[in-house]
């Protein structure tokens, strides 16, 4: 049959975007269809506006401590509008880059909500209410995660929001309760803490972070103390009260009043409204199934990011989309290697992990050595001025395969990508400790963790 497109794309996200491209370059005719901006949650409302704002505190941090380095600033002010409208102006500009790519790759772009009336037949529902119908030989859907409610925390957008809102308030709350405390919850209770709001993280697990390694995620919770942020780890929250302007959040026989509750916990994948149970396509816990090339049970219907289920890493929803129009387009891949995906919390200081965690390890049965090597005994690290953290490298004790990496300090997420090389590679030991690392740097501290798991340390 003649289609309208050879692949149509469903979500303008890091995902979406990117299969897009790379589908217009293996040659084929190529649609995406995004009911807001282009680039998606990560773009717009997640990955890049929320590390601007967190450079604005990483500046601000540096202007209070600025007398360490000799430098006196005796007064500041803080405007939290022009803190916020810098963050949004990335976001736009970012979001009209990837206009632009669409244009130079020959890509239709369709505003508007899409919705699968067969495996072939697309209808768009614009904002004026027209509906446009295309047909494709194939659908790639890239549609993310909704926000979810929690029992007796439904989000109200003004006492108890969500990230997007906390990204935006019109000002600077005195005090901030914050359920969940992965990733987004720990970035934000750093942020306001930063600028001087009274925080409160809350965790249903024992540790904040929690698919972290344990002695990564009790270091940030130290750090975290020491700033005053108030961490309650495995409680639920109750009972909600609100009042006109605060609200009593009771948990077991604690109780916390607070202006804000940020509900950073609780995301299901957007596939409610699309068509797919007129499909019959398979869904598990409101994720679309999908076998290792992102396919569904409708052979010419794959699903990508987070809507085809975790790890719910952008990096991991592009490198999806690229694996799903490839093996659509004919090349022949192994699919993605799950077990060697960097994750990074752009926290203070900066956490970013890859492979097994030590307690994995040990589970998994491995023999292991274990280095750590702390950024307050590197030169580059003191030099700096940002010294707090270490380095953690794990491996296997009979074949030297390198297990996992594990770092909290200043650069750790640009660090992280070595290791993940490395594990490519399926490098050992030897290869890092004899690979010589340039002086000063902070790279420096993976190579030498390597060595204290060895009994080999130079500079500990």
């Amino acid at each position: 049959m003649n289609y309208d497109y050879d692949i149509v794309v469903v979500g303008g996200g890091p995902g979406g975007y990117v299969a897009a491209i790379r589908a217009a370059q293996l040659g084929k005719k190529v649609a995406i269809i995004e009911k807001e901006s282009l680039g998606g949650v990560c773009l717009n409302w997640g990955c890049i506006p929320t590390k601007s704002l967190l450079k604005n505190a990483y500046v601000l941090d540096l202007v209070k401590n600025a007398s360490k380095y000799g430098i006196d600033i005796p007064s500041f002010t803080v405007d939290w509008t022009k803190v916020v409208k810098r963050s949004r102006n990335i976001a736009k500009r970012l979001s009209k880059g990837i206009e632009y790519l669409m244009k130079k790759n020959k890509i239709d772009h369709f505003y508007g909500i899409a919705i699968l009336k067969d495996s072939n037949s697309i209808s768009i529902k614009s904002s004026d209410d027209s509906i446009n119908m295309i047909t494709s030989d194939y659908i790639v859907i890239a549609t993310g995660t909704k926000q979810r409610n929690l029992p007796n925390l439904t989000i109200d957008h003004k006492q108890i929001i969500s990230s997007k809102e906390a990204m935006v308030l019109d000002n600077i709350p005195k005090r901030m309760t914050i359920i969940g405390a992965g990733a987004i919850g720990v970035e934000f209770a750093h942020l306001y803490n930063a600028f001087g709001c009274n925080v409160t993280l809350v965790e249903a697990q024992e540790n904040i972070l929690p698919n972290e390694d344990l002695e990564i995620s009790s270091e940030l919770q130290t750090l975290f103390s020491k700033r005053k942020i108030n961490i309650i780890t495995n409680k639920l929250v109750d009972k909600v009260i609100k009042n006109k302007k605060t609200i009593k959040l009771h948990l077991g026989k604690d109780v916390i009043e607070t202006d804000i509750v940020l509900v950073a916990v609780g995301v299901s994948g957007n596939i409610f409204d699309l068509g797919l149970e007129k499909l019959n396509i398979k869904t598990d816990g409101n994720f679309i199934l999908t076998n290792k090339h992102m396919q569904s049970n409708v052979s010419n219907i794959y699903a990508i990011g987070d809507v085809s289920g975790p790890p719910l890493l952008a990096h991991v929803a592009s490198a999806e989309g690229i694996e799903a129009v490839e093996h659509i387009c004919g090349i022949k891949n192994k699919g993605i290697y799950y077990d060697n995906i960097p994750a990074c919390t752009y926290c203070e200081p900066e956490i970013a992990s890859v492979g097994l965690t030590e307690k994995v390890a040990k589970e998994k049965g491995y023999e292991i050595k274990v280095g750590k090597f702390p950024f307050r005994a590197l030169g580059k690290s003191l030099a700096d001025g940002s010294h707090e953290g270490f380095v953690k490298t794990i491996y296997d004790a009979k074949y030297g395969e390198l297990l996992g990496c594990h770092i909290i300090g200043n650069n750790a997420s640009n660090l992280i990508s070595e290791i993940a090389i490395a594990r490519t590679l399926e490098t050992t030991y030897h290869e890092i400790l004899k690979t010589i690392h340039p002086h000063p740097t902070l790279s420096e501290a993976i190579q030498e963790s390597t060595g204290v798991a060895l009994d080999e340390a130079i500079h500990i």
